[in-house]
């Protein structure tokens, strides 16, 4: 049976991923000067404004404002009079402590106790479809914006401006992904360049060096711009929220997402810490050879350390009984203090993956990406 599956992903120009930079830039410059801040940093931004707010308890001391414009900068906003750039933006800060009620919560005499920030529900997948355990879709395309912002900071295509989109549908064969159906790329550019112009340099540059050239054929089909023109973007020409591009932030909707952010958040969020903890947790039973396909949801309680539930589903791909890889994961410490120190998520490292995708290639070096449970695992099977 053939099924036709479409992921998406977006630039670090886009007025969304401009809101989780900028957050996850905050969280780690807090982190830097006070590992155990506690940060729920949200951030909006609309042509020339940023507005950042929500609860923050540290001892650091930081310019947010400064933080922010350093943020825009990088990521190419830095034209005056264009709507937005890093130098001319308003910014507000609005900033509070966390509520003594969610602290009391969470911190506890012990900090192997400190229970989970909040209640919910968090999900981890693998497949073997890449060789980083992740779904194809969204690996394409990340590797088409990846490309994109390549092209535009090398000056390849100086005529490409920081925002944009790519989409890729693949065609998959009785669950085996065969070939590209379609491509779609979006991007921000001057008024310099024609429609013909662009689309050619897109399909060459971008399209051409990033996707397999095995997975394209004559009846791929490939879409730059379809509305013609795309000069006004970034937060001029929409506004921009933290935590509005969670597939883009993880299995481009092929797996399930409790709905939780991770931009702006610090560890003792289960949100966050949870979902890289389920992710590591289904990357290595699929990397160890017990499963073809897992997916693992974890779920907490607010102010409990211990998950109250665990639930592996290996969709039928599992070479052991399910029931036999759950007791093997449930030695794994998935309290939220020993998921922080086993990925010692109180250093500054989340700017990294602000953009990209939280897991996959993009972030093959954050220590939630390892597979160092694999021998664990196997020398526990036997």
């Amino acid at each position: 049976m053939k099924q036709l599956f479409t992921s998406e992903s977006v630039t670090k120009g886009h007025p969304d991923k401009v809101c989780d930079q900028i957050a996850d830039a905050i969280l780690d410059a807090l982190l830097e000067a006070d590992p155990l801040s506690r940060v729920a940093c949200e951030v909006t931004v609309q042509t020339d404004a940023v507005h950042i707010f929500g609860e923050i308890t540290t001892t650091a001391v930081v310019d947010y404002a400064e933080i922010a414009r350093r943020t825009i900068r990088s990521i190419g906003y830095t034209e005056p009079g264009c709507g937005f750039d890093a130098d001319t933006c308003h910014i507000v800060v609005d900033l509070h402590e966390q509520s003594s009620d969610i602290s009391m919560g969470v911190s506890r005499k012990s900090p192997e106790e400190s229970g989970a920030g909040d209640q919910g529900m968090m999900f981890g997948f693998a497949c073997r479809e890449t060789p980083s355990f992740m779904p194809l879709p969204i690996e394409l395309a990340h590797a088409l914006t990846s490309r994109l912002a390549y092209v535009r900071e090398m000056h390849i295509l100086p005529d490409i401006l920081p925002d944009g989109k790519a989409q890729v549908t693949v065609e998959y064969e009785d669950g085996i992904p065969k070939r590209i159906d379609t491509v779609v790329v979006s991007t921000q550019h001057t008024e310099a360049i024609t429609e013909n112009e662009l689309r050619t340099a897109i399909v060459d540059e971008v399209i051409f060096r990033a996707l397999p050239a095995e997975l394209l054929d004559a009846h791929t089909r490939l879409l730059v711009n379809p509305t013609g023109r795309f000069i006004i973007g970034g937060p001029a020409g929409d506004s921009g929220l933290t935590g509005r591009k969670l597939m883009v932030d993880t299995y481009g909707g092929y797996a399930r997402h409790g709905g939780g952010a991770f931009s702006g958040k610090d560890a003792s969020k289960v949100d966050r810490s949870a979902a890289y903890m389920a992710r590591y947790l289904a990357k290595n039973i699929v990397a160890a050879g017990l499963a073809e396909r897992c997916e693992v949801q974890l779920s907490y309680a607010i102010g409990v350390a211990e998950p109250v539930s665990v639930l592996i589903d290996t969709f039928g791909t599992e070479t052991l009984p399910v029931s036999e890889i759950t007791a093997r994961i449930s030695t794994v410490d998935m309290r939220p203090d020993a998921i922080i120190r086993r990925f010692h998520l109180r250093t500054p490292q989340f700017s990294r993956v602000a953009s990209g995708g939280h897991f996959g290639k993009n972030a093959e070096d954050m220590p939630w990406e390892q597979t160092d449970l694999v021998k664990q695992l196997l020398n526990e099977l036997g």
